[in-house]
């Protein structure tokens, strides 16, 4: 058998024979590796570890460090719960199992209602059969092999799956012990790679999302290599559940729904409403420094608009349907851009008077599915921080940048550490369908965004066929203090839409020329970003953004007057405050402050009203002692102002 010569990741090259395998490799080079290796990427492509090689190419030895190596040990524990629950209940039927990006699920028709106690039960099958250690091979089937096989199961579902496979393809299945399931892989090489697990739930789910269809049990888990990152997966998922804003947005008064307003309709309550325009001061501020200029537009326009934008061939699945007035179709607004392009256009310009920055808080509207709508997280009716900048070529680098760094600035004053930028460019293959038809415009215009980022130090990775129909755009995918990941915004780049509504500008030479459009919307739709920060704070808003900042409790009635007279102060510098005048006993008092995540406590009573002071106490960090009014007002304002995290 000849030799074949692979190419390890430092440059190093190795004589193999042909048809050795990635394991083979690794073993080569020691038998450390080999224990640890999970897969392998050879030539680009993530494959299993006893996947031949043929021919000269590059290998890497994936281990439990490779970011890769964990969507493929949970894709290798969702066939190892489909096994558990065969050899449980002979009679189920499975459907699909796919990894998602920190657990698995798999979607059963079993006559079982799968409860905790069910759950045990499987998880403990589970853990019989991964010790058990078997090698998880790869079968190639032709579909009429796979066809019988599964009729023969009674595997129904797979049976479907396989019928839409053209005739001529080869599957794949991937077998351990007598358990055999269909699967594209890689897997791990053998069930005693999957040690770490739990399963954590049961829900409903339609086989392919299909409400016509049958109802399945879907079963989600997760699994990690260590039993640390297990547990700290397991202590995030807690904390999710006590962060959740679905659950501290009524605890805390922030929000509510209601049936006769409609689903995807949030109202928001006074707290939330204090919220909401502490955002919208960050961001007029923000924008303020960066030169936008603020219009308003209205709710509702003629279909013509959207007609002309082309979001009526895009978006109009997403729109509520068109009213008729006076036989003209009218539709509420699902997105700011069509009009702020008309309020460009209502006046001349010149090269001088570029860029042009107009910002809005907008209010648009989305017909979501109701199987769709999830709190805060997506709605039907939203208020958008949203903005267009209309520049020159030349201009567009600086401009994308200064949006990228006001995002990097928020990102500082909300804590948020982990941040990503996903730059979403087109699909060559579906212009003029789901993409303008513009090839050349593509490609500079994505080139354009690729150099800002490099040469402004953004980390940011490529998705191919995400880019909105007009032009390629970030999406900025960030990360709450618990770990999880929100799409916060997104940054576009329309190159198109500008000459559908004749937008120009006369430049030096005395000629029209047409602007870029750079659309963005850094803090997203209050609706998202509130959702967000509830969860990323736990409700424990820093002092500038909570609804309530301060409460004053009197020891007793008789020091009314001067906690009243604090109050005063306070109010007089806009400082959110409220008495607690209840004839409660003062530990009850500061429990209740504490449970609606009040940030400070000021205790008064004899001493306090003779000193002129207040005991301080501070949520989460407890008393701090008495300090003068005087002293004390001005610490609170500067905390409030320049939007501290304490």
């Amino acid at each position: 058998m000849s030799e074949i010569q692979i190419t390890l990741p430092d440059e190093t090259i190795k004589q193999v024979e042909q048809g050795s395998t990635s394991g083979d490799v690794a073993r080569s080079i020691g038998e450390g590796l080999y224990r640890a290796s999970i897969a392998a990427r050879v030539n680009g492509d993530i494959v299993d570890l006893e996947s031949p090689i043929e021919e000269n190419t590059n290998v890497e030895i994936l281990t439990n460090k490779n970011p890769e190596a964990h969507d493929i040990l949970l894709h290798s524990s969702a066939h190892l719960l489909a096994q558990a629950i065969k050899v449980l209940y002979p009679q189920a039927k499975i459907a699909i199992g796919p990894a998602l990006s920190d657990r698995y699920y798999y979607d059963i028709d079993v006559d079982v209602s799968i409860n905790d106690e069910v759950l045990e039960k499987i998880e403990r099958k589970m853990k019989e059969l991964a010790k058990q250690n078997m090698q998880i091979e790869r079968v190639k089937l032709s579909r009429n092999d796979a066809l019988e096989k599964f009729k023969n199961m009674g595997e129904d579902y797979k049976v479907e799956i396989i019928s839409e496979i053209p005739e001529e393809d080869t599957i794949s299945a991937y077998q351990q012990g007598e358990f055999i399931d269909l699967c594209r892989g890689p897997h791990v090489p053998s069930t005693g790679k999957i040690k770490y697990f739990k399963l954590l739930s049961c829900a409903g789910a339609y086989w392919r999302g299909d409400e016509k269809n049958k109802m399945l049990q879907r079963i989600y888990g997760t699994a990690w290599f260590t039993k640390e990152e297990l547990n700290e997966f397991l202590f995030n998922l807690e904390e999710a559940k006590k962060r959740d804003h679905r659950k501290l947005g009524r605890e805390l008064e922030i929000y509510t729904f209601d049936d006769e307003v409609g689903p995807g309709l949030p109202l928001w309550l006074p707290n939330g409403t204090v919220i909401i325009e502490a955002l919208e001061n960050l961001a007029k501020e923000t924008e303020g420094k960066g030169g936008y200029s603020r219009v308003r537009t209205p709710h509702l326009t003629k279909g013509d608009l959207y007609e002309k934008s082309g979001h009526l061939d895009h978006y109009r699945d997403s729109m509520y349907p068109a009213m008729d007035v006076d036989g003209i179709s009218y539709f509420v607004k699902p997105m700011n851009c069509p009009h702020h392009h008309k309020i460009f256009s209502a006046t001349p310009k010149s090269y001088r008077d570029m860029p042009v920055r107009l910002a809005e808080y907008g209010t648009c509207y989305r017909y979501e599915k109701s199987g769709q709508l999830f709190g805060l997280m997506r709605v039907r009716s939203m208020q958008m921080n949203d903005a267009h900048i209309y520049c020159t070529e030349e201009q567009f680098k600086d401009e994308f940048l200064k949006v990228c760094n006001m995002y990097l600035y928020y990102f500082d004053v909300f804590g948020i550490e982990k941040y990503k930028m996903r730059l979403s460019l087109h699909d060559p293959e579906n212009l003029g369908e789901k993409y303008v038809n513009e090839p050349e415009l593509w490609i500079k215009t994505e080139q354009l965004v690729r150099e800002a980022l490099i040469e402004g130090n953004i980390p940011f990775e490529e998705i191919p066929g995400e880019a909105a129909f007009y032009g390629p755009k970030i999406d900025v995918q960030v990360w709450s203090a618990i770990g999880r990941e929100f799409t916060l915004a997104t940054n576009q780049v329309d190159f198109a839409i500008p000459r559908r509504f004749d937008l120009v500008y006369v430049d030096e030479n005395n000629n029209e020329q047409t602007p870029l459009c750079i659309h963005r919307a850094p803090l997203g739709t209050h609706e998202r970003f509130v959702g967000f920060l509830i969860e990323h704070f736990g409700g424990d808003f820093p002092l500038w953004l909570a609804p309530k900042q301060v409460i004053i409790l009197p020891i007793s009635d008789k020091y009314l007057s001067y906690a009243d007279a604090l109050e005063k102060k306070m109010f007089d510098n806009n400082i959110r405050v409220s008495i607690d005048s209840r004839s409660e006993k003062m530990g009850a008092k500061i429990r209740d402050a504490e449970i609606k995540k009040i940030p400070i406590m000021l205790i008064v009573g004899e001493k306090e009203e003779n000193d002129g002071s207040a005991s301080v106490r501070r949520r989460h960090i407890g008393d701090l002692g008495s300090t003068s009014i005087d002293e004390l007002i001005p610490e609170i304002v500067d905390e409030i102002t320049t939007r501290r995290r304490a």
